[in-house]
C-alpha cells in the first residue's frame, strides 16, 4: 500500500445539546471553557474518540482505554514488551530504532497516525512523530453551562445506615454549543510511519461517526452529533495553501437575528473559494 501522497486538511462541525463534551478535572468536571466563555474540547479527548472509533472498526490500537481493552495487558509497557517482534528488537540502548519504529507503526494504526514515545530502561527512548494532528476544538459562540444536584437512589455499601452527604453529587452540561474541530495529515511524516491513503480514509470515517458508541451519563446517546465534515485533499504533498489558510476558508457564524443559538440551523456556514482546492463535504444533516 502506497504512503499518503496528498496533503489533507479537515474540519468537523459538532453540536452538543445538554451534554458534557469534555470535563475539566481541575474544575469539578465542568465542561471546559476559556476565559471568554467559549466551550473547549481538548485535542487529547478528540484523539481518544478517534482511537475508540478505529477500534470499533476492527483496527489494532496501542493506547487503549481501560474500559475498551482488547487484551490482558495493564499498561502500555506491557503491551509493547509482550509484542513478539518488539520484544525481539528490544535490546536496551542497542535497540535498532528504525526497525522498532517500523514494527510499532505496522502493528498499531494509532501509532502510525498520532505517533508515540516508547521508553526503555536506562533512559533510552524512541519517539515517533505521527502525520495526523488535531487542534483543540472551540465553540463558535459562548456556551451556557447548566449544573444540577444529583443524589444516589440506592444504598451502595449494603449497610443499614441512613444516607450520608457523600450520596450527593453535581452534574454539569452545556445547554447547547456548536464546536469546530480542525486537523491535518502531513505527507512527509506519513512516509516516516508508513501511513497510507487507506489509513486516511479510516480516519475520515472515524471523524464522520465520532460519537457512535460514545454514550454515557455525561453524554447521552444523541446529545453530541457530527453535523458536517469538510475534507480538503490537496493535489500534492506540498500544496500552495497552508493548513491555516485552508481552515480560515471555512466561516461559521450566527444567522442574522439569532441571539441565543439552540440548534445547528441557527448558524450559517460559508466557504471561501481556493483555486484548485474543493473540499469533500459530508453533510450528516441532509
Amino acid at each position: 500500500m502506497m504512503c499518503l501522497e496528498h496533503k489533507i486538511d479537515f474540519a468537523v462541525l459538532v453540536t452538543v445539546t445538554n451534554a458534557n463534551p469534555n470535563g475539566d478535572p481541575l474544575n469539578g468536571n465542568r465542561p471546559r471553557e476559556n476565559y471568554d466563555g467559549y466551550g473547549e474540547i481538548s485535542d487529547v479527548c478528540i484523539k481518544r474518540k478517534i482511537r475508540n472509533r478505529l477500534q470499533d472498526m476492527g483496527e489494532k490500537i496501542f493506547v487503549q482505554s481501560d474500559d475498551r481493552k482488547k487484551d490482558e495487558y495493564k499498561s502500555l509497557r506491557d503491551r509493547a514488551d509482550h509484542h513478539e517482534v518488539l520484544k525481539a528488537l528490544n535490546k536496551g540502548k542497542k535497540t535498532d530504532r528504525k526497525a522498532y519504529r517500523e514494527a510499532a507503526c505496522k502493528e498499531w494504526i494509532d501509532v502510525r497516525s498520532f505517533g508515540q514515545t516508547f521508553a526503555f530502561s536506562g533512559g533510552m527512548s524512541i519517539g515517533i512523530r505521527g502525520p495526523v494532528t488535531v487542534q483543540q476544538a472551540f465553540s463558535v459562540s459562548p456556551v451556557d453551562i447548566v449544573s444540577m444536584k444529583i443524589v444516589k437512589s440506592v444504598n451502595g455499601d449494603g449497610t443499614e445506615l441512613s444516607k450520608s452527604p457523600d450520596t450527593m453529587g453535581t452534574k454539569h452540561m452545556v445547554e447547547f454549543g456548536l464546536y469546530v474541530i480542525k486537523g491535518s495529515i502531513n505527507c512527509q511524516l506519513a512516509v516516516d510511519t508508513s501511513f497510507t491513503e487507506e489509513d486516511a480514509e479510516k480516519i475520515k470515517e472515524a471523524l464522520r461517526t465520532l460519537f457512535e458508541n460514545d454514550c454515557s451519563s455525561a453524554r447521552p446517546d444523541g446529545s453530541m452529533e457530527v453535523c458536517q465534515l469538510y475534507w480538503w485533499k490537496h493535489d500534492c504533498k506540498m500544496p500552495k495553501y497552508s493548513s491555516a489558510k485552508v481552515h480560515r476558508s471555512l466561516h461559521v457564524e450566527l444567522k442574522e437575528g439569532v441571539e441565543k443559538p439552540a440548534s445547528f440551523a441557527d448558524y450559517k456556514v460559508t466557504l471561501d473559494s481556493l483555486d484548485g482546492l474543493e473540499p469533500e463535504i459530508i453533510d450528516n444533516m441532509a
